[in-house]
């Protein structure tokens, strides 16, 4: 293949400059140029809020990074608060920052949602950033989503310094125990839930899934819990009409008749995690700790399964637990069973509004030079807080930082990627905000 000259080199980045430059309106060029001024900055709070340790029991470090972001947005213009969480809870509380209140604000009026916790406790061996080379850093919880919080901190510090934030309603809400959400859920997610009715849109910054692709569907979360018991008795005598099938038998059907009735609608799934049957079981709910007496010569008297299920929709949830229940209820001989189903995230369903936001999004990029984004597959995304606003507002979420490894004690994130997702984060800010 031939190759370029410098010279046809320098032409060809003059002229994707100006194609860039025509597709940008001279405001939109110069939130830009704030983004790229700012954006060492950027990576250096990066590294000084994924240095606090703020795993979401750590009560102290979840409030400290809240800290460090209240006196950043108050320098750009915002107006923060700390919002406590009742004692027995056991959760820090979550940073809620506004732009001041104004009669009419511009534009439509938007909520923009974070966390401050982390998966790492104060036990964690894993605790500071590193660089492993001038894109990436071991950062713990960096990726998920200290990240996504310097992006919409740095896209609001772009406009800000244009004055672009004037008359406009804006409010951003860290909540401080997204990886381990307060019980009740109607209290740790109250706040969040007014601000999304009093706002049009919504936008997450969970960890990105690259620069194609944004998330308009996430599915929810829901727990259930099945109890079998039976005659304890010799086995000498099971299926004999006095003692009947037992309790470890009457479990076996029923998860065969999950599988075989419940499972097939598409974005659906339920999965058994743990389970435990015998003469005497007893569950730790705390630790997930389970333990068991029993003998083979003796029919089990009870069994236990926890489980989880995910759905895309309300109405596939319920439809899924009428199934469940059914199944539970048509018990073999001398066994009874029951099923309770505890809430968790709700689903946040690819509605016509997101399919529209991400449009919005995807002009933004394309306009930026970023290329096409498409919507993600809410089958391989986990719930987020941005499912609890879902119902009152349009949503779009995987606008944070790109990384790999998540959760874990090799998670990274890739910071040559910021200063990209940053000027897109405010351009589609400013474009919202003036729409």
């Amino acid at each position: 293949m031939k190759q370029l000259s410098f010279f046809s080199l320098s032409l060809l980045f003059v002229f994707s400059q100006t194609v860039l430059s025509q597709q940008l309106s001279q405001i939109e060029q110069q939130i830009v140029a704030r983004v790229s001024a700012n954006n060492s900055e950027a990576i250096d709070y990066l590294e000084r809020v994924v240095n606090i340790n703020s795993g979401t029991l750590n009560l102290k470090g979840v409030k400290e990074v809240g800290d460090e972001f209240s006196k950043a947005f108050e320098s750009i213009g915002l107006e923060p608060s700390w919002i406590e969480m009742p004692e027995e809870m056991n959760r820090a509380g979550h940073l809620f920052a506004r732009t001041p209140k104004v009669a009419s604000p511009r534009g439509k009026k938007l909520l923009l949602i974070g966390h401050l916790d982390t998966v790492f406790e104060e036990n964690s061996p894993f605790q500071t950033f590193q660089k492993i080379n001038d894109s990436i850093a071991h950062a713990p919880g960096g990726n998920d989503m200290k990240g996504g919080n310097v992006i919409i901190l740095y896209a609001l510090k772009a406009l800000s310094e244009q004055g672009l934030l004037k008359n406009t309603q804006l409010i951003v809400a860290f909540t401080g125990d997204e990886e381990s959400s307060g019980k009740p859920l109607s209290v740790s997610r109250k706040d969040l839930i007014d601000a999304a009715k009093e706002s049009d849109i919504a936008l997450g910054f969970e960890t990105s899934t690259g620069f194609n692709y944004a998330t308009v569907a996430r599915r929810g979360a829901s727990g259930w819990e099945v109890e079998t018991t039976g005659v304890r008795a010799h086995s000498s005598g099971v299926f004999s009409e006095r003692t009947g099938a037992g309790a470890i038998f009457e479990m076996g059907r029923i998860l065969h008749d999950f599988y075989q009735e419940v499972k097939g609608p598409d974005l659906l799934t339920f999965n058994p995690g743990m389970i435990v049957g015998g003469t005497f079981t007893s569950i730790d709910t705390k630790s997930g700790q389970a333990t068991a007496f029993g003998k083979s010569n003796v029919v089990a008297q009870t069994a236990t399964v926890k489980g989880g299920l995910r759905f895309i929709s309300e109405a596939q949830k319920d439809s899924a637990r009428a199934k469940m229940r059914a199944i539970v209820q048509r018990n073999l001989p001398q066994t009874t069973a029951s099923v309770r189903f505890t809430d968790s995230y709700p689903a946040m369903p690819p509605t016509p509004q997101n399919q529209a936001l991400l449009k919005q999004l995807n002009q933004v990029s394309l306009d930026l030079g970023q290329g096409e984004v498409l919507a993600y597959d809410p089958g391989k995304r986990g719930a987020a807080d941005t499912s609890f606003v879902a119902p009152y507002v349009a949503c779009l979420d995987g606008l944070g930082t790109m990384g790999s490894g998540a959760h874990t004690p090799q998670e990274t994130v890739n910071l040559k990627t910021i200063e990209a997702l940053t000027k897109r984060t405010a351009i589609l800010i400013y474009r919202l905000l003036n729409q």
